[in-house]
């Protein structure tokens, strides 16, 4: 009941308002009419800045009140603002703040590497091609082991042509014959097996030779050599040294 009490009283108001202002109107113009010519030029003149001031007045009124919504607005607006940042703002802003990085460029994309800086080289005097080493020449063959040589007869006839050396005659000849005979056969190789003595002066023992010559196991001559310095020595003479054998059994 109250709500429709309340809405039904501005409409009355508004009814009202052209009733009351027929009745204004019908006044003044009964009061014009009762007027002079003078009279009713001052009161149109008066009604006239009456309305003009009163228009004037509405007008500012409204203005005043569209001023100060007007200002409420932007003091909304401007709240509003400081307390939440617009849309447009807020990008520029976190760009600022913190800046997306850029997505890193595919093998593709990337930038080829620049060359590396190769430094200059000295130059460089040629050289001149150095000798060949001589090749070396080859090894020797390994001597083959000397091969003793039992040979009687050359044996002999080797020490019947040295004996004149010796201040001998061909007359001690046979009795070096039979002396070496006895000993060894004129081999060169012979080897006592109880005493060891080698050779064909069957020397005791055989290194004693080496004083000749180092071939003294495998050359007669050398053997031959040997034991004629050795009967010159010790005894004088082929002749000699075959008597004490006979007499001893050895020489």
């Amino acid at each position: 009941m109250s709500d429709s009490r309340n809405q039904s009283r501005p409409v009355a108001r508004h009814r009202g308002e052209p009733a009351r202002r027929n009745k204004s109107r019908s006044t003044l113009r009964r009061a014009a009419s009762n007027l002079g010519t003078g009279q009713r030029m001052a009161v149109v003149a008066g009604v006239v800045a009456v309305f003009l001031g009163a228009g004037a007045a509405t007008q500012a009124a409204g203005q005043a009140i569209n001023a100060q919504d007007m200002s409420r607005t932007s003091e909304s607006r401007a709240a509003d603002n400081s307390a939440t940042p617009s849309a447009a703002a807020t990008p520029s802003a976190s760009a600022s703040a913190s800046p997306k990085p850029s997505a890193a460029p595919t093998p593709s994309q990337a930038p080829a590497p620049a060359p590396a800086a190769v430094a200059p080289q000295a130059a460089v005097a040629p050289q001149a091609a150095a000798p060949a080493a001589p090749a070396a020449p080859p090894a020797p063959a390994a001597p083959a082991a000397p091969v003793a040589v039992d040979d009687p007869s050359g044996a002999q006839a080797y020490a019947a042509s040295i004996l004149p050396s010796y201040g001998w005659g061909q007359g001690e000849m046979s009795a070096l014959l039979t002396l070496w005979n006895k000993e060894s056969d004129w081999r060169t190789t012979a080897t006592n097996a109880s005493s060891g003595a080698y050779g064909i002066g069957q020397s005791l023992p055989g290194e004693k030779m080496a004083s000749e010559g180092a071939d003294w196991q495998t050359n007669y001559q050398t053997q031959i050599r040997w034991g004629l310095n050795y009967i010159k020595e010790r005894y004088g003479s082929p002749s000699a040294a075959w008597s004490f054998h006979l007499a001893h059994n050895w020489y």
